[in-house]
C-alpha cells in the first residue's frame, strides 16, 4: 500500500513539474487547465450563450483566455443551495513588455518591461531570459484570431554590472525598475548587418540560412522589427501577419525535481500554479464523491488576480456569481 501510494505521488509531482513548464504565462496556464478539466470530463460552455445545465454534470468557461472557472453540479442540487469555492490565480509577479517596447540605447536593442505584481525584482538579473504571452493574428480582411506563443530558446538578458563597475553595490543594491530592468536583446549593428543579409538574398551555406534570422522591415515602430520576426518564425506566419500581442518574460529555465534527495521542487511561479495545479487535480478524484449524493454546488476559480493586487475588469468576480 505504501509503495503505491509512493507511486502515486511520483505521478502527481511528474505532473506538477509538466504544468509548471506548460504554463509560462497565465494564457498558457487556462490553456493547461482547459486540457485537465476536459479529460475529467468536462463540457465548455460560453458566457455568450444561454446554458441547459444539468444536475450531476460537470462544466467550465473561460474568460479572456486568461481565467477559468470549473464548477459541478451535485445531482440533489437545487436553487437556492450553498456552495463550495477553491480560488486560485493563474498569474504570477513579472516582466510584461510595454505597448511600445522599443528603447535602443548605447549600441544595443532593449526591450521596455514593466512591472507586474510585487515580484523579487533582484532575481531577475543575470538569468537566460523569453518571451511567451499570446498573439493577435488576422485572418482574412476583418478576422482575428488568438493564439499562444513561446520563444523556446533565451533571447534576452538583463545583465549586472561587473563589481568594478559599482564598487558601492555590496552595501546594497535597489533595483531602479525603470534603469535597470531593461532586458538586452540585440546589438544594434548585428541587427543592422542581418537586416543586409535578408535584404541581398540567400546567405552563403545551407547551415547559415537555418541559424540566421531575417529580420523585415514593418510598419510597425512600437517594437524592434527583430521581436515579431522571431514570435512569427516561432508561429509559422509573417510578421506582418501579427497584429498585437501580449507578451512576458520568462525564465528560460525549466522547473524541476532536485535535491540531494530529490525532495524539493526548483521553479519559478510556484505561487500560484501550485494551488491552481492542486484544485485541477483533486477533480478526477473528488468529482464522484461531489456529484453522487451532493446538494451543494462546487467551483473551482482561476483567475488573473493577486489578493492585493489592483481590480482588473478580466477578473472581476462579482457578475459571475
Amino acid at each position: 500500500m505504501a509503495k503505491e501510494e509512493q507511486l502515486e505521488g511520483s505521478d502527481v509531482v511528474s505532473d506538477l513539474i509538466n504544468f509548471l513548464n506548460s504554463s509560462p504565462t497565465a494564457f498558457h496556464a487556462v490553456d493547461e487547465a482547459k486540457k485537465l478539466l476536459k479529460k475529467a470530463g468536462f463540457v465548455q460552455v460560453s458566457e455568450r450563450d444561454n446554458w441547459n445545465l444539468e444536475a450531476g454534470k460537470r462544466y467550465f468557461f473561460t474568460r479572456n483566455y486568461s481565467t477559468i472557472v470549473a464548477f459541478a453540479i451535485g445531482k440533489k442540487y437545487v436553487p437556492g443551495n450553498g456552495c463550495y469555492i477553491i480560488g486560485a490565480h493563474t498569474n504570477s509577479p513579472c516582466l510584461k513588455l510595454k505597448p511600445i517596447s522599443k528603447v535602443t540605447k548605447g549600441g544595443y536593442l532593449e526591450v521596455g518591461v514593466q512591472t507586474y505584481g510585487g515580484g523579487l525584482w533582484h532575481t531577475w538579473f543575470d538569468r537566460d531570459l523569453t518571451v511567451a504571452g499570446r498573439v493577435i493574428m488576422r485572418e482574412g480582411k476583418d478576422a482575428y484570431s488568438h493564439k499562444l506563443v513561446r520563444i523556446e530558446e533565451p533571447i534576452m538578458r538583463i545583465p549586472n554590472l561587473a563589481i568594478h563597475l559599482d564598487r558601492n553595490v555590496q552595501d546594497g543594491f535597489k533595483v531602479n525598475k525603470h534603469g535597470h530592468l531593461v532586458p538586452v536583446l540585440a546589438t544594434a549593428i548585428k541587427a543592422e548587418l542581418n537586416k543586409v543579409v535578408a535584404g541581398n538574398g540567400p546567405v552563403d551555406s545551407e547551415d547559415d540560412k537555418e541559424k540566421s534570422i531575417k529580420i523585415t522591415n514593418t510598419d510597425d515602430s512600437r517594437h524592434h522589427s527583430i521581436l515579431p520576426q522571431l514570435l512569427a518564425t516561432q508561429l509559422g506566419c509573417e510578421p506582418d501577419d501579427i497584429s498585437d500581442f501580449e507578451l512576458q518574460a520568462c525564465d528560460n529555465q525549466p522547473s524541476t525535481i532536485a535535491g540531494a534527495m530529490k525532495e524539493f521542487i526548483f521553479s519559478g511561479r510556484l505561487d500560484n500554479l501550485c494551488m491552481s495545479f492542486c484544485s485541477l487535480k483533486a477533480w478526477p478524484y473528488k468529482l464522484p464523491f461531489l456529484v453522487r449524493d451532493q446538494l451543494g454546488l462546487f467551483l473551482s476559480f482561476q483567475f488573473i488576480n493577486f489578493a492585493m493586487c489592483c481590480t482588473i475588469p478580466a477578473t472581476s468576480l462579482g457578475d459571475w456569481f
